[in-house]
């Protein structure tokens, strides 16, 4: 079978998303995709705003390197195409890791030569080996003071071996043997150097440039297979938008030519059959899209004139349409109710605001068009949907989207999703690991056993720091990591990743405090939070607009109290010498949107404007809450 040898398609995987967006930069500038005169941000691929605020990938994304280096001319070919997928190293961005695997011939796997692998490089490794990708290792950051790099090496060939193992029954032609001489690069993407060399513990490679990389990505990647005369199969794997062109849909031609022009059979997931018209062509280079007249077997281009087309889909021939399987991705494990703004002060934050239940719908379809891990489904409410996704994270980041582009919503406490398994509930399992130093680890126990979590594995490296692996019902895991960060002084690492299903563990106990709820409307006094100071913090300021039955603080101890913080002073003609010391009031705690979904408790909710986030109760009215309480019990 003829291959592509002037191309390649890789995979760049990781958990740390910061360190593997400088690779690829240091990747771009080597391959010459940006010109002498341009300037250059960092981590370019990381182009939306939360990415770069968070430090995280949420969307994958892909470039093309023009490689003309030594190791392109000593395989006979001057220049090389490398297709690289920036792929999102968080478990709960799953579905965008396996868009990105379905076009790729090979992964990159970068581990940090301090940390190791984590648990969202098992994640990404699982589905590369299940897919019989050919993986390379590269240890980034082993210029670090605390690197231990042949330890590294060490633990991600044993994490290798191990899932190469678990696969063996859903692979069983998977070579184990072949694991054991997976190539390694030891680089510093920050300071645009790779060798096949390992350096001293803290000391940089040896090679001033990337083209090591480059070199084992031709000698490891195979070049795109095809089969002579086949008929166009090209699989639509990704969607972008543009101003000029409307829908784009990205996707890799498994065989045969696609042209400008050209008239396609569009296979849609319904098994319906239509035929389009392929308006316009365009071939990545750099980080930009350049229009083209035909591409061929292996290559990953954008398509536009099809304006409903859908990830998963195949664009095949008209004459003999040949579809390609649909995209699976993992089921959801966590759920939220989104909704329309209820609260009294819905609408008045500004104009412009979206806030009706159209609104909120239409928004909640397209964000389905482009994220396939994503589930919306009905509730008894016509203004509320049930949203379901991989994790809380990626849940809190639509919600955080939808914010800023002008919508008001109330959204529900997070919760899991369970199923039936021979009659018995079940739920889902997040196998954590944690790295924390000594002197925390028996607070780190504590707080893990409080929420089920089953220690499996505990090591010391000798460091100072102690790294655990619990697993722990994927519900202990809501509202943990601000409890976590407090317990440790904001020094542990922690990261999850789903680990099947366990039948239900019991009742977990997520707060030992409850909340200050407002028990009227009106405005925030210096002097009613002075007054109230010693019951708890508070998450409002003075002068600010309350509401009756927001929750205005966290109170000390472990139940709900109604507060009146609109009270004002009494004004008298005596004199105090106590008087105007609100200088004395601690400054109020100001929640971002994931720290409020983790604190909301069982009968509250968040809501959401794009001016504030508010923590308040479902039910407003306290005399119809008390009512509700006592139903419940």
């Amino acid at each position: 079978m003829p291959v592509r040898s002037d191309l390649r398609n890789v995979a760049i995987v990781a958990h740390v998303d910061h360190g593997k967006t400088t690779l690829v930069d240091a990747m771009l500038r080597q391959g010459g995709a940006f010109g002498g005169h341009q300037e250059v941000a960092e981590r370019v691929m990381d182009s939306g705003d939360l990415e770069r605020e968070k430090g995280i990938t949420i969307l994958a994304k892909n470039t093309a390197i023009r490689y003309t280096g030594p190791s392109a001319a000593a395989s006979g070919t001057p220049e090389i195409t490398i297709n690289v997928i920036d792929t999102p190293g968080h478990a709960d961005f799953g579905g965008e890791v396996e868009r990105g695997l379905s076009m790729v011939d090979g992964v990159v796997l970068l581990v940090d030569a301090s940390e190791g692998p984590l648990p969202q490089t098992r994640f990404v490794l699982r589905k590369a080996l299940a897919a019989k990708l050919p993986v390379i290792v590269v240890v980034n950051k082993v210029d670090r003071p605390d690197a231990r790099i042949d330890e590294v090496v060490g633990e991600t060939t044993d994490l290798l071996l191990g899932l190469a193992s678990d696969l063996s029954d859903e692979v069983p032609d998977l070579d184990i043997d072949a694991l054991l001489d997976v190539p390694v690069v030891y680089a510093s993407a920050k300071a645009g150097r790779a060798s096949r060399n390992q350096p001293a513990d803290g000391g940089l490679p040896d090679n001033e440039t990337v083209e090591p990389l480059f070199a084992t990505i031709l000698e490891t990647i195979p070049a795109p297979a095809y089969e002579e005369g086949a008929v166009l199969q090209a699989h639509v794997t990704n969607l972008d938008a543009s101003p000029f062109l409307g829908r784009l849909a990205l996707l890799r031609i498994r065989g045969g030519t696609l042209r400008k022009g050209q008239q396609v059979a569009w296979a849609k997931t319904d098994g319906t059959t239509t035929t389009v018209k392929i308006t316009e062509l365009l071939r990545t280079e750099g980080l930009q899209r350049v229009p083209a007249e035909e591409a061929g077997p292996g290559e990953i281009v954008a398509v536009a004139g099809i304006a409903d087309i859908m990830i998963g889909e195949t664009l095949t021939d008209a004459e003999n349409p040949k579809p390609l399987p649909l995209i699976t991705v993992d089921a959801p494990a966590i759920s939220m109710t989104i909704g329309i703004n209820t609260s009294p002060l819905a609408g008045k934050g500004g104009k412009g605001h979206k806030v009706t239940a159209r609104q909120v719908k239409d928004r909640l379809d397209a964000e389905l068009i482009g994220n396939v891990s994503l589930r919306v489904l009905p509730t008894e409410r016509p203004d509320a949907w049930e949203v379901q996704g991989r994790g809380e994270l990626a849940l809190a980041i639509l919600v955080e989207q939808m914010r800023r582009e002008g919508f008001e919503l109330t959204v529900g406490k997070p919760q899991v999703v369970t199923k039936e398994v021979n009659g018995a509930r079940h739920e889902p399992m997040e196998r954590m690991t944690i790295d924390v130093p000594e002197e925390y680890l028996g607070t780190v126990t504590q707080l893990m056993a409080a929420r089920k979590g089953r220690m499996e594995t505990m090591s010391n490296h000798g460091s100072g720091w102690v790294r655990m692996e619990f697993v722990v019902p994927a519900r202990g895991l809501i509202g943990f990591r601000t409890r976590f960060l407090t317990e440790t002084r904001g020094t542990g690492i922690a990261s999850s990743i789903a680990e099947g299903f366990e039948p239900w563990h019991g009742p977990i106990e997520m707060r030992s405090s409850g909340s200050l709820v407002a028990d009227r409307a009106g405005a925030v006094t210096p002097f009613a939070m002075l007054g109230l100071s010693d019951r708890g913090s508070f998450f409002v300021e003075p002068t600010s607009e309350v509401y009756e039955g927001q929750v205005v603080g966290e109170n000390s101890r472990n139940e709900d109290m109604d507060v009146n913080i609109t009270k004002e002073k009494k004004l008298t003609n005596m004199r105090s010498a106590s008087a105007d010391t609100f200088e004395s009031l601690t400054p109020p705690r100001k929640l971002t949107l994931e720290e409020s979904l983790e604190f909301a408790a069982e009968d509250e909710c968040v809501e959401v404007t794009p001016e504030s986030v508010r923590i308040r109760k479902v039910i407003l009215d306290a005399t119809e809450r008390y009512r509700a309480s006592k139903r419940a019990k």
